[in-house]
């Protein structure tokens, strides 16, 4: 059964208001006026990924470091980014900024498990002070629940109270929903999530726990797209006019030409 919405602009049935979750924009170098709108007093934005060099990078970058200390003055959290999977997105095959993330779709954790996203998570401390991580390309199936749990275990030895988001793209086995603060359970094109259907089993957790990624979303559907995520319990969303034209590109690295739109949207509710 689907979440019920409130008559309440900008709520969900549970009181919890909707907020964007950012994937992460191209190098602060190279679009810093995005940047500095993510730090915006009033921004309805609840955390933003850092994604320096498909991850943290082999050194501090001095314009990476004042994004994220703009963001985390602005109140917003700041999340690195690590990849269970390198390779698989637009921004492990470009290899440059931006968080490439198109969701995990199932796989199983191979290449960077546990030993390998330590490092790239203590660079992310040391150098970026983050608020926590997305874990991009997590794996949905329960077999890999033992292992994602392990990694979220030593990831929170790191920084206790660290924010973390699973990056399945899909919705997981249940099990995963306990194991993180929360849950990507879709990512994709507004084509297919138009006619998305929600797990039975969302409905047992806060609508805080979910986040909705959705891309090639037209102007004209910003309303019905924020009603399809609060019917389905995702207080957390982030939607974009850009496309991934076929997988080729990453649709998240460029802010939406429609953000004003996002923001008073987001900010003061839309009409159920």
């Amino acid at each position: 059964m689907p979440h019920l919405t409130s008559t309440t602009t900008g709520t969900t049935g549970t009181g919890v208001r909707t907020a964007l979750g950012v994937p992460g924009y191209a190098h602060p170098l190279v679009a810093p006026a995005q940047w500095a709108e993510l730090a915006r007093p009033g921004a309805p934005v609840d955390w933003v990924v850092l994604n320096v060099a498909a991850g943290p990078g082999t050194r501090p970058d001095p314009h990476c470091l004042e994004a994220a200390g703009r963001l985390r003055n602005a109140g917003v959290r700041v999340l690195g980014h690590l990849d269970a999977d390198p390779g698989s997105g637009p921004g492990g095959r470009y290899g440059g900024y931006g968080s490439g993330y198109t969701g995990g779709r199932g796989r199983g954790v191979r290449g960077s498990t546990l030993p390998d996203l330590l490092p790239d998570a203590h660079r992310y401390l040391d150098w970026y002070q983050v608020d926590g991580f997305l874990i991009d390309h997590c794996p949905a199936e329960r077999t890999a629940l033992p292992e994602v749990r392990r990694t979220v275990a030593c990831l929170r030895a790191l920084r206790e109270d660290a924010h973390i988001v699973l990056g399945h793209g899909t919705h997981p086995h249940p099990g995963f929903a306990e194991s993180a603060e929360q849950l990507v359970t879709f990512s994709g094109p507004w084509s297919a999530y138009r006619w998305s259907q929600v797990a039975e089993w969302t409905a047992d957790y806060p609508p805080d726990r979910f986040c909705h990624f959705v891309h090639g979303v037209p102007l004209g559907h910003l309303d019905e797209a924020l009603r399809i995520a609060r019917w389905q319990g995702a207080a957390t969303i982030y939607l974009t006019d850009h496309t991934d034209r076929g997988g080729r590109v990453d649709p998240w690295e460029t802010m939406p030409g429609y953000w004003d739109e996002i923001v008073s949207r987001i900010g003061t509710g839309v009409s159920e």
